[in-house]
């Protein structure tokens, strides 16, 4: 696995940093009007967004329910396909291997994370998913884009549930 210690940050341009902060945003409506795990996600085909999407698995008694595959269904939906080849998907905690298998199969050119998920992270922390050989498609991906903001969000949701 690579470690994410070691990666170089890359440089985010002023339109990643806008379209992370609406992913922020989600994230704490998730939290806030959902009593969700807060995680938000912005899924963008060239400066148009195609999806938004929020953790709603508890709402919507659904473990698939993550803030990617949300914004994925209405980027579906929206464009009558389920490949968005090219697109980039913005979200604020590092996907998961399910999350990280359906940007795969859709094609997703460009995955822009937030905080790294030690635990079960697929971009790179835990797994190398987005980026394994074995698959016919491989996702560009850059980690650690306002990475405080989502972490801190994180820890005081977890902290406020014990």
């Amino acid at each position: 696995m690579t470690d994410p210690m070691q990666l170089p940050v890359p440089a985010f341009s002023p339109e990643d940093e806008n379209y992370m902060r609406r992913a922020l945003q989600l994230a704490a409506h998730a939290r806030d009007a959902e009593n969700e795990v807060p995680v938000g996600a912005v899924l963008v085909q060239g400066d148009e967004i195609i999806g938004l999407g929020w953790n709603r698995n508890i709402t919507l008694n659904d473990p698939s329910a993550h803030a990617e595959i949300m914004a994925l269904r209405v980027a579906g939906e929206k464009l009558s396909n389920y490949r968005m080849p090219g697109a980039t998907l913005y979200v604020t905690l590092e996907p998961c291997a399910m999350c990280a298998m359906a940007l795969v199969h859709a094609r997703i050119g460009r995955v822009v994370y937030a905080a790294t998920d030690p635990k079960t992270g697929a971009a790179g922390s835990v797994f190398d998913t987005l980026i394994s050989e074995r698959h016919n498609h491989r996702v560009v991906v850059e980690g650690g884009l306002l990475p405080e903001e989502s972490s801190a969000m994180l820890r005081e949701f977890f902290r406020a549930r014990r």
